[in-house]
């Protein structure tokens, strides 16, 4: 997980001083600050200016480039706060009620990557019903440290596969593809710039690309997989 770094703090601090103090932009650039104890106000806070689109008030075109300009932490790090202050409210609400973030019990808010790692699991179809409740139990209820979390997912995932020899030759099959798609996107596109392939086979190295692309959902045209 990203953190912010010493001159990022510097910019934010230098930031806040010319911001409202207890407006929303006000209230992100000090959970920002406080980043590693309190991602969850700062979850919730940037999801209102994404949603709301506040940040192209505040002068940004686009809300990757706010909070990489104005609070210092890069894309895959803001999308991971926003996924998972979202799917926080819904397996856990009370985690975000005012009284309980300003507590001193916030501290027991599992750490971000425990619930990336839930988030995944679940949205992935990673692990069965009961595996997932178990996998639920450790984040939220033992407190489990992200490093165990990763190391149960795992197991559950193989012994998942070692139960299931389909699920198991299904991934390997879609390993397959996303690495043929991803050389197959390279070529064409090295192909294409050079001029060293002639039209008609880049046109059928098109169309390999998009029938493999109908074969992997959710891999787009510069997708892959994750």
């Amino acid at each position: 997980m990203d953190t912010l770094k010493t001159k990022a703090v510097g910019r934010i601090e230098e930031t806040m001083r010319g911001v409202e103090e207890g407006s929303l932009r006000y209230r992100i650039l000090k959970s920002a600050k406080e980043f590693k104890t309190s991602w969850v106000d700062l979850g919730r806070a940037l999801y209102t200016a994404w949603k709301e689109k506040l940040f192209k008030s505040w002068g940004y075109a686009t809300f990757d480039a706010y909070t990489a300009g104005e609070i210092g932490i890069r894309k895959a790090t803001a999308l991971k706060l926003l996924k998972s202050y979202y799917f926080l409210e819904k397996e856990r609400s009370s985690y975000l009620e005012d009284d309980f973030i300003e507590s001193s019990d916030a501290a027991r808010v599992p750490p971000i990557e425990s619930i990336d790692l839930l988030r995944r699991a679940k949205e992935g179809k990673r692990v069965g019903g009961e595996d997932y409740s178990a996998l639920r139990a450790s984040v939220f209820e033992k407190g489990s440290e992200p490093s165990e979390i990763r190391r149960e997912l795992t197991r559950m995932i193989r012994q998942r596969e070692d139960l299931d020899p389909e699920e198991a030759f299904r991934k390997r099959q879609r390993a397959t593809m996303v690495r043929l798609l991803g050389a197959l996107r390279s070529i064409r596109r090295e192909a294409a710039a050079s001029k060293l392939l002639p039209a008609a086979l880049l046109g059928e190295i098109a169309a390999l690309v998009k029938r493999i692309e109908a074969e992997l959902p959710g891999a787009g045209a510069d997708g892959g997989g994750r």
